[in-house]
């Protein structure tokens, strides 16, 4: 997780709409690179010829996904407190752990399973060419790519939701006690945000899927785009946000409901 230096407060909500507008490119282009490869269904395929012998029941996807969690738990990514593992056991770091600034409330909230899922149904079928082009190893890692911006972007919601409730404890403590879960989403929602967000997505993937011919960069020159617009705006409207929303609503439940009095740990 970077946090910031010279007193600047990490935690503020401009400074944590401004990491989830930097993770809006991450995920637009972790797209664009998947979109290069075909379908390659096998990989999600726990009985697919190629793997069935090496993958110890799971589909390669999850097999290699779950030895890519192994390196990187081992650089101790899952300590920090905006990282999610998708597979487990995952072993202890090797390095020596970092002490992270203590903001969020202790909470085992974790929707990597409802991201797998919509990634597969979803995205994949929607951004890539039918057919296999056997390249699995490829198309596997840019996939890990793209499940893991997904997830660091929706479960960076948690950090909007302590600000929030940081903003107004008496009020989401009182909602959560009346287990008003529309009234938490409702008083946690900024439509003119998410409107923002829609339009500046819309215009990013216009933007960055741009194939540019000719020797000079011009917007006239584009003759096709590497992933279709609508789908990066839908993949937000449809998944994105309201899987953030169920985050924080989830986060915002039970945090009024254990709230002490005290809003810092």
């Amino acid at each position: 997780m970077n946090f910031l230096t010279q007193g600047e407060n990490p935690f503020s909500l401009d400074n944590i709409r401004r990491t989830l507008v930097r993770l809006e490119d991450t995920i637009i282009f972790a797209l664009i690179e998947r979109a290069q490869f075909a379908q390659n269904n096998d990989l999600y395929n726990k009985d697919a010829a190629p793997f069935k012998d090496v993958t110890n029941g799971r589909t390669f996807l999850e097999h290699f996904l779950w030895e890519t969690e192994q390196v990187h738990a081992k650089a101790r990514r899952y300590t920090s407190p905006d990282e999610y593992a998708f597979t487990s056991p995952l072993p202890d770091p090797i390095l020596p752990s970092l002490s992270f600034p203590k903001f969020l409330a202790p909470n085992d909230i974790n929707v990597n399973a409802q991201i797998m899922d919509l990634y597969l149904q979803h995205i994949v079928p929607k951004i890539c060419a039918e057919g296999d082009d056997l390249n699995y190893g490829s198309a596997a890692t840019r996939d890990i790519e793209c499940l893991q911006a997904l997830s660091r972007r929706i479960h960076y919601g948690k950090f909007v939701a302590e600000t929030k409730f940081r903003s107004n404890p008496k009020e989401y403590s009182r909602l959560a006690h009346e287990h008003d879960r529309d009234g938490i989403d409702k008083l946690l929602t900024n439509s003119a945000v998410e409107a923002a967000l829609l339009q500046r997505l819309h215009r990013k993937a216009l933007i960055y899927g741009q194939t540019v011919e000719g020797p000079t960069a011009d917007e006239h020159q584009t003759t096709q785009l590497k992933i279709p617009v609508e789908v990066v705006v839908d993949l937000y409207k449809t998944w994105v946000i309201p899987l953030t929303k169920l985050v924080e609503v989830d986060y915002l439940e039970k945090r009024g409901l254990e709230w002490d009095g005290n809003v810092d740990w």
